[in-house]
């Protein structure tokens, strides 16, 4: 988050401005389509509480980093991809602890100030903090940008192999279900994301960012809100795991299929 601030400047806000119709389609596919498939397959699959809130809490996070990678990769329009990933980021503190509460505060306590802070904290502090210091010191980071990348592959290489190794035994003892419930979640929202955007008319580029940010959650955001904030549940942790794993994978699938559907 601290190296997506760091890169940031006010220009890069424009598209947001140019391009609302993108942003507000993408925006509501993002919170409509990943929160309400997650709660359905939880259903369809009968899946645990622990479990069902995991999945949940994946569908209610906003976009990755990682699928601004992923974008550029299929040829998608960048732009468009950073801008719903700020966007969806600046929303989250507020949109995804209402939506745990609506889908999941029946059968546990969502604490909703708590999670704002946590999000905030966790998210929303450290771009804060990058675009200062992109400000402010623009020698440096003329100097650094250039080690962003690779800093940030191998800092989210480095976070899911913590995430996995920290639930390890949960996620060996957990059944095969919750590993089919989180391929469904990305794979639906990848196919869902570029159907909407296609049936709203827009361009294959633009699709094709739309169909990978809504795919692509935070997920490692959703594995620290199970932990903070829902520790009497520690299998809720898991879904968030498997999906920092997967969603690499198949976003990397997911941007070879895209650019050749698209001509690219």
């Amino acid at each position: 988050m601290f190296g997506m601030g760091l890169t940031l400047k006010p220009s890069d806000f424009k598209p947001v401005l140019m391009h609302p119709k993108e942003i507000v389609i993408g925006e509501l596919a993002q919170f409509i389509i990943m929160p309400f498939v997650a709660w359905v397959l939880c259903r369809l699959l009968n899946l645990p509480p622990e479990l069902a809130l995991g999945v949940i809490l994946v569908g209610c996070c906003p976009g990755g980093t990682a699928s601004n990678v992923i974008c550029y990769l299929a040829k998608g329009d960048v732009a468009l991809s950073v801008a719903m990933t700020g966007v969806s980021t600046l929303l989250a503190p507020f949109v995804t602890p209402a939506l745990v509460l609506l889908l999941a505060g029946e059968t546990v306590d969502v604490n909703v100030f708590g999670m704002f802070m946590s999000i905030v904290q966790v998210v929303i502090l450290p771009i804060v903090v990058g675009l200062v210091v992109n400000h402010y010191f623009k020698n440096f980071t003329q100097k650094v940008i250039p080690y962003m990348p690779m800093i940030s592959t191998l800092a989210i290489a480095a976070i899911i192999g913590i995430i996995v190794s920290h639930n390890a035994q949960n996620i060996i003892g957990c059944s095969l279900l919750v590993a089919v419930a989180v391929i469904l979640h990305n794979m639906l929202g990848l196919s869902l994301g570029y159907i909407v955007s296609k049936l709203m008319g827009l361009p294959p580029e633009k699709r094709t960012s739309i169909s990978i940010e809504v795919g692509m959650q935070n997920s490692g955001l959703a594995t620290s809100l199970a932990t903070t904030h829902f520790a009497l549940y520690p299998l809720a942790a898991v879904p968030g795991a498997i999906f920092s794993v997967w969603h690499n994978f198949s976003g990397s699938i997911a941007a070879q299929v895209l650019k050749r559907g698209n001509g690219k």
